[in-house]
C-alpha cells in the first residue's frame, strides 16, 4: 500500500541522513513523529502549524462515490505496455554483468571460413571455447582472491571453496579434451552437486558488494590495500566489486555452452549424455535463481516479523507471503466490522490491528482447517468496503468474513487465498497412497519423480512422511506408489552380513549386518531375492537366505524399565509438572499439531498428552498398567518414548476418531512442518510476440506464475527477464503478471530446430512455435 511504502521510504531517508551527517540525538527525527507522513489521518496534517489554516484539506471518503474509478485502469494500462515490468523487474544480466563477463572471459577461437566449416569443426570450436573460457574464469577466481584485502567479505570463504571446485573442474575438462572431448558431458554431470555452492554465493553477493562499499568508504587502510591489489590484476581495469559478479555470470552460462555443443553433435555417440548434461546445468541454474529469490523472500518475512507485536512464532514456518493489506474483518460470531491489516502466507492468514507504524497481533487463522467461499450478495452494493468473501471452518467453528474496498481488490485477495490453499492442500497430495505435505528440506533433495532439484531454501517441495519421498507440486500425480501405503510388513532379522555381493539382477541393493532388523516389503517364498526396508526410507533387495523372522520380545514384563524410572527432561516435548489450565494457556497461541507431555503426580495416570488441534487444546491420559504404557488398549508400548515416537508418524485417530493429527511440533522446539496470475480484462489485448507449447506440466507456486499442462498453447507477450528464467504470457485466458512462464534458455529436446523455451522447476518444457 502507498502508506506502507511512504513509511518505509521515510525511515530509510532518516537512516541515511543520520549516517551521513551524524546529527545529535536531540536533532534526529523519528519518522513516526511526523504528522505529515500519516496518510490515515487528515486531521494531523491540517493541524501542522506549517500548513496554512486556509489550505484545502484532503477530500473525505464521502466526497465522491466513484473516486476509485479514476485510477482503476492504471494497472491494466501498465500491464498492456509492460511498463511495470520494464522499470521494476530485475535488470537483465546482459545489460551490466555480461559486459564485465565478456571483457574478462572473452577468448579468441581460431575458426575456418564459415562456408568451409563442417559439423566436426563447429563442435571442436565449442569444445575449445568451453575449455579456454573455463581456464580464464579460474584465473579470475584467483584474481578475486588476490584483490581481497582481508577476510571481511561474506563471500570470502565461499570464493576459496569455488577455487577448489574449479581447480578440479578445469583439470577434468582438460583430461576430457585430451581424448577428444567425448566425455565432457560426464564431467558436467559429475560436478553438478559440487556446483550447488553457487546458490549460497549468488544469494550473498549483493550483501558482499554493499559490505565492501561500506569498508572502502569508511576504512582508509582497506581502500588503499584494495586499490593496490587491483592495479596488479589486469592493469587495474576492473574493480573488485565488478569481479564479484563474474562467478554468477559464469555458472549461468554453462547450459548455453552445452546447448551450442549439443546442436553440433547430432551424430555423436555421446549425444544422449550431452542432453542429460544440458538438463543438469539448466536445473542447476534454476536452483541458483530460486535460492537467491528465497533469500529476498526471507528478508521480506523478517521485516514483517519485526513489525508485528506479540508474535511468538517464526513467520517463515508459515511458508511464503502471498499478499498483505487493509481489509475489514467480521467474525461470524461477532457481527461488528473491524479495520484490520492482514498478512496472507501459504499456511495462515495473520490478522493484525494497526498500532502506529507497527501491528498488534489479533488472530492467526490456519488455512488447513478452512475453506473459502464467495459472498456475491454484497457485490451489488455501491458502498465501499462491501465486496466480501467468507473463510469458513471445516468443522463448523468460528468463521470469518472479509470485506474489500473494490471488486478488483476482492478478486486479488480471493486468488491469493486460492493459491495459498492449493499449496498447503494440493489436489494430488494423496495420489498413489502418499500423504504429501509442504516441507522444508534441510539438505538439497531431488524430486522422486523427475530427479531434478527441489529448489530454494525453505518449503522447496512436498514430503510424504510415510515413505520419505520428496516431490515438486507438479510431480505429485506421477510419483511412484508409496511403499508404506499399506500395513507394515513382517519384521526380519539378519542372520548373516550382506554388502551387495552377489547383487540382485537389475535391482537396488539393501545392505545390512548380522542382527539388523528390517521390514519385509515383498517376499516370494520361491524367490531368492526379497525386498525390504531397514533403518530409513530407502528400500532394496537382498538374498532371502540371509534373514529370518524376527522373534517376539520374550522378556517378562517386570524386566522392562518403568516409565517413571526414565528421565525425559531432555526431550523437547516434556513439560514436567503442569496443570491443565496452564497447558491451555501455553498451547493456545501455537499452531495446530503442537503438543507436550506433562506430569500429573496427584492423579492415578502420571502422564498426559496435551495437543492443540483445530484451535482447541485436547488432553489425553496416558495409562500405565502391568509395565505397559498406552492411550488405548489396542496399542501398547514399553515406554513413554516409544509411544511418542509412534504417534509422531501415526494419527491419533487410531484411538480417537475426532483427533486426526499426529504429534507434530514439540512445544519447546522450533516448529517445523512435515508437512500473479489473473483473468485479463478483454478491453486490453497486448501484442503477441510469439507462441509456445508446454511440453510438460508445471504447477504455479504463487500468483505471479502461470500453471501449465502438457500441450497448452501459450501466447508470449514479453521475454524481458528471460535470462532470469521467466517470460510473460497467457494460456487458457490466464495471464502471468511477472516472472510467470518458466522459459529460460533452450532445451535440447526440440524436434524442429527452431528456438525453444527452457523448462523451469525441473519438469515442464516449452517449445516455441
Amino acid at each position: 500500500p502507498p502508506e506502507e511504502q511512504l513509511t518505509a521510504n521515510s525511515r530509510t531517508n532518516c537512516s541515511v541522513l543520520s549516517s551521513l551527517f551524524s546529527p545529535k540525538q536531540t536533532h534526529q527525527i523519528d519518522p513516526a513523529s511526523l504528522p505529515c507522513f500519516d496518510l490515515c489521518s487528515g486531521t494531523k496534517i491540517k493541524s501542522n502549524p506549517v500548513i496554512p489554516s486556509l489550505a484545502r484539506p484532503f477530500p473525505s471518503e464521502e466526497t465522491t462515490e466513484n473516486d476509485d474509478d479514476v485510477y482503476r485502469s492504471l494497472e491494466e494500462l501498465a500491464d498492456e505496455h509492460d511498463l511495470g515490468e520494464d522499470i521494476y523487474d530485475c535488470v537483465p544480466c546482459e545489460d551490466e554483468g555480461d559486459d564485465i563477463y565478456e571483457d574478462i572471459i572473452r577468448v579468441e577461437v581460431q575458426q575456418p571460413m564459415k562456408m568451409g566449416m563442417t559439423e566436426d569443426d563447429k563442435r571442436n570450436c565449442c569444445l575449445l571455447e568451453i575449455q579456454e573460457t573455463e581456464a580464464k574464469y579460474y584465473k579470475t577466481l584467483e584474481d578475486i582472491e588476490k584483490v581481497r584485502a582481508e577476510p571481511c567479505s561474506p563471500v570470502s570463504h565461499i570464493n576459496c571453496d569455488l577455487i577448489k571446485v574449479h581447480f578440479s573442474f578445469l583439470r577434468a575438462i582438460d583430461v576430457s579434451m585430451m581424448s577428444g572431448g567425448s566425455s565432457l558431458a560426464k564431467v558436467f554431470l559429475e560436478f553438478k552437486e559440487r556446483l550447488l555452492i553457487y546458490g549460497k554465493y549468488c544469494s550473498h553477493m549483493e550483501y558482499a558488494q554493499n559490505t565492501l562499499n561500506h569498508l572502502l568508504a569508511n576504512r582508509e587502510d582497506v581502500r588503499q590495500k584494495v586499490e593496490e591489489c587491483t592495479l596488479k590484476v589486469q592493469d587495474g581495469k576492473f574493480k573488485l566489486q565488478d569481479l564479484l559478479v563474474v562467478p554468477m555470470q559464469r555458472v549461468l552460462k554453462y547450459h548455453l555452452l552445452l546447448k551450442e555443443l549439443l546442436s553440433h553433435s547430432s551424430d555423436r555417440p555421446e549425444k544422449q549424455q550431452l542432453k542429460e548434461a544440458l538438463e543438469a546445468m539448466q536445473d542447476l541454474a534454476m536452483y541458483i535463481n530460486e535460492v537467491k529469490r528465497d533469500k529476498e523472500t526471507l528478508k521480506k518475512i523478517s521485516e514483517f516479523q519485526s513489525s508485528i507485536e506479540n508474535l511468538q512464532v517464526k513467520l517463515e514456518e508459515f511458508g511464503r507471503p502471498k499478499i498483505d493489506g487493509e481489509l475489514k474483518v467480521r467474525s461470524i460470531v461477532n457481527h461488528t466490522k473491524q479495520d484490520r491489516y492482514l498478512f496472507l502466507f501459504d499456511k495462515v492468514v495473520i490478522v493484525c490491528k494497526r498500532k502506529g507504524y507497527n501491528y498488534e497481533l489479533k488472530e492467526i487463522i490456519e488455512l488447513l482447517f478452512h475453506k473459502m467461499t464467495d459472498d456475491p450478495m454484497n457485490n451489488k452494493d455501491i458502498k465501499k468496503w462491501s465486496y466480501g468473501f467468507y473463510l469458513i471452518h471445516l468443522q463448523g467453528k468460528q468463521g470469518f468474513q472479509f470485506f474489500c474496498k473494490t471488486e478488483e481488490m476482492k478478486r486479488k485477495w480471493m486468488e491469493q487465498f486460492e493459491m495459498a490453499m492449493s499449496n498447503i492442500k494440493p489436489e494430488k497430495a494423496n495420489a498413489n497412497h502418499h500423504n504429501f505435505q509442504m516441507y522444508t528440506f534441510e539438505k538439497t533433495t531431488n524430486c522422486k519423480a523427475c530427479r531434478m532439484f527441489l529448489r530454494g531454501t525453505f518449503y522447496q517441495g512436498y514430503l510424504c512422511p510415510k515413505c520419505g519421498a520428496g516431490a515438486h507440486k507438479e510431480c505429485l500425480e506421477i510419483i511412484p506408489p508409496c511403499k508404506m501405503g499399506s500395513d507394515p510388513g513382517p519384521k526380519m532379522v539378519a542372520v548373516q552380513n550382506y554388502h551387495g555381493n552377489p547383487a540382485p539382477p537389475g535391482k537396488p541393493v539393501l545392505t545390512f549386518q548380522i542382527g539388523d532388523v528390517m521390514e519385509l516389503l515383498r517376499g516370494d517364498p520361491d524367490s531368492p531375492w526379497w525386498e525390504g526396508c531397514a533403518g530409513g526410507w530407502e528400500s532394496g533387495y537382498f538374498p532371502s537366505s540371509s534373514v529370518k523372522p524376527c522373534p517376539v520380545d520374550a522378556r517378562p514384563p517386570n524386566s522392562r524399565p518403568a516409565s517413571r524410572e526414565i528421565d525425559y527432561t531432555a526431550y523437547p516435548w516434556f513439560a514436567g509438572n503442569m496443570e491443565r489450565h496452564q497447558t491451555d494457556n501455553l498451547l493456545k497461541s501455537h499452531v495446530s499439531g503442537t503438543y507436550l507431555i506433562r506430569e500429573r503426580p496427584a492423579e492415578a495416570e502420571r502422564f498426559a498428552i496435551s495437543i492443540k488441534f483445530n484451535e482447541e487444546v485436547k488432553h489425553i491420559k496416558v495409562v500405565e498398567k502391568d509395565n505397559w504404557i498406552h492411550i488405548t488398549e489396542a496399542k501398547k508400548f514399553e515406554s513413554l518414548l516409544e509411544l511418542v515416537e509412534y504417534y509422531q508418524s501415526h494419527s491419533l485417530k487410531e484411538s480417537f476418531k475426532q483427533l486426526d493429527t499426529t504429534l507434530k511440533y514439540p512445544y519447546k522446539s522450533r516448529e517445523r512442518s512435515t508437512s500473479r496470475t489473473f483473468t485479463r480484462s478483454p478491453v486490453f489485448t497486448p501484442r503477441v510476440i510469439g507462441t509456445a507449447v508446454a511440453r510438460y506440466n508445471f504447477a504455479a507456486r504463487d500468483m505471479r506464475e502461470l500453471s501449465l499442462r502438457e500441450g497448452d498453447v501459450v501466447k508470449i507477450y514479453s521475454r524481458i527477464g528471460g535470462d532470469q528464467g521467466w517470460w510473460k504470457g497467457e494460456t487458457n485466458g490466464r495471464v502471468s503478471a511477472s516472472r510467470a512462464i518458466p522459459a529460460v534458455g533452450c532445451p535440447p529436446c526440440c524436434q524442429d530446430g527452431k528456438r525453444k523455451g527452457l523448462v523451469i522447476r525441473g519438469v515442464p518444457q516449452m517449445r516455441e512455435e
